[in-house]
């Protein structure tokens, strides 16, 4: 082996070592070169090899479980730890955790905050639309006093005869429509031709002609 190979390989194995001791826990040889590719740049076959090297070397410990080889630094290295000191890691853990908790519900709080800044309004486009909301009022404010300056406004009276009026129109139109229907019928009854060849022949020219519809009472 070259000289730059075996400092390659060296240092993977120094990598791989240090990472199950820091770890303490198994992993699969996929999961170690999952984990470590991208910070390191190892390829998957350097990280089978090294695996089995430091294995044989007695540096890790190698399982079977089924068909897949599990790999987990040498318990024998570690400090026995007592139920006292396992208590207080478990005090620790929960600790932690709960300040975990804490600071993630903060963020959140924080996100919504920044996307609720983020959302409104900058002081010059306050500004801006503060401006532009002046420039609309004003126009109304002139168009009401045109209103209010008007000498041809119609009356409530006026407005009132103009309805009735309305009102007796439709209601004679609707009148003369249906005196005209039943009268066209009675004699369509004894027509040889069509509704429409008649109407045609007579004259006659319906609403529905001129797209047009009685209005509703």
């Amino acid at each position: 082996m070259s000289k730059g190979r075996a400092e390659a390989a060296a240092g993977a194995a120094g990598i791989l070592l240090r990472y199950l001791q820091e770890q303490n826990r198994p992993y699969s040889s996929q999961d170690v070169f999952g984990n470590l590719q991208r910070e390191h740049g190892l390829g998957k076959a350097v990280v089978v090899k090294t695996l089995e090297q430091l294995a044989q070397q007695g540096k890790i410990k190698e399982k079977m479980y089924g068909k897949q080889k599990i790999y987990f630094a040498d318990q024998d290295q570690f400090d026995m730890v007592s139920d006292a000191d396992l208590q207080g890691l478990d005090g620790k853990i929960v600790a932690l955790t709960a300040k975990m908790q804490s600071l993630q519900q903060s963020c959140r709080y924080m996100e919504a905050e920044l996307k609720e800044l983020s959302s409104a309004l900058t002081t010059p486009e306050m500004q801006k639309e503060i401006q532009e909301l002046k420039k609309e009022c004003a126009g109304y404010r002139e168009r009401l006093k045109n209103i209010k300056a008007a000498t041809n406004h119609v009356t409530p009276e006026e407005k009132e005869q103009v309805y009735r009026e309305r009102q007796k129109y439709c209601k004679e139109w609707r009148k003369r429509k249906r005196m005209a229907t039943e009268l066209s019928d009675a004699i369509l009854e004894g027509y040889p031709k069509s509704k429409k060849q008649f109407f045609e022949e007579v004259g006659i020219e319906t609403d529905e002609d001129y797209n047009v519809t009685l209005p509703d009472p």
